[in-house]
């Protein structure tokens, strides 16, 4: 008995030694031997490091950090040269996986890890096809105002705005249709802050208990009553 006494006090002990983290990042950078990683995220508008870690070798890679409710966090890598990579990601309490190359450290990423990077991940899957449509309404109003053809100058520049208010749209739905996610009131803070205050209040209304008492959530709910505040003065 006195031994097996023993042999919990000691699990407790080893157990009771190692620091506990609300979040563990566990990366695999594929041809990375060389360069600095950082875990960072916005506070006040600033980015900060909560964690890094220098890569010489195939070390494992582990970033840890502390989370009250699920936020975005970015992975940057420092090869060393002039340029500075990172991922963007959205992270829940758990580990977080990230897989990923030296060459393409951002378009090679593949996350797994929370619920709210796959609601995240479906958002940005949409929001790429309307912004390379952006990109080609851009590329043609070029093209008709180098040769002068006011008329599909025009015609181009009225397609353009529905397609702008196509994006709004679809991001207020989308946020709508995910009221019980973080991304939802992440995606009004950076998408569409500058959408009609109605648009706003709608999404911000939607929210579940648990969404609106999140980082972003109490976010929101603040943009806004600044807002109504300066329209009032």
């Amino acid at each position: 008995m006195k031994k097996i006494a023993l042999l919990i006090l000691v699990v407790l002990g080893i157990s009771c030694g190692k620091e506990k983290h609300d979040l563990v990042v566990k990366a695999n950078i594929k041809g990375l031997k060389k360069g600095t990683l950082y875990l960072k995220k916005a506070e006040d508008t600033v980015l900060v490091t909560v964690d890094s870690m220098v890569v010489n070798g195939n070390s494992p890679i582990e970033l840890y950090s502390n989370l009250e409710t699920p936020e975005v966090f970015y992975l940057y890598l420092d090869k060393n040269s002039k340029e500075e990579d990172r991922i963007t990601f959205f992270a829940d309490k758990g580990i977080t996986e990230i897989n990923t190359t030296l060459k393409s450290f951002v378009f090679d990423a593949k996350i797994n890890g929370s619920e709210q990077q796959k609601v995240l991940e479906d958002f940005l899957l949409v929001r790429s096809k309307l912004n390379n449509e952006n990109l080609e309404f851009i590329k043609e109003k070029f093209e008709a105002h180098k040769s002068g053809d006011t008329a599909k100058l025009v015609q181009i520049e009225k397609q353009h705005d529905n397609a702008i208010k196509r994006k709004y749209l679809y991001t207020v739905n989308f946020a709508l249709n995910n009221k019980d996610s973080e991304v939802a009131p992440y995606l009004a803070l950076t998408e569409v802050y500058n959408a009609n205050i109605n648009l706003l209040d709608t999404i911000n209304n939607s929210l579940t208990p648990k969404v609106k008492s999140s980082k972003y959530g109490k976010a929101l709910e603040e943009y806004i009553k600044n807002i109504k505040q300066q329209n009032a003065e």
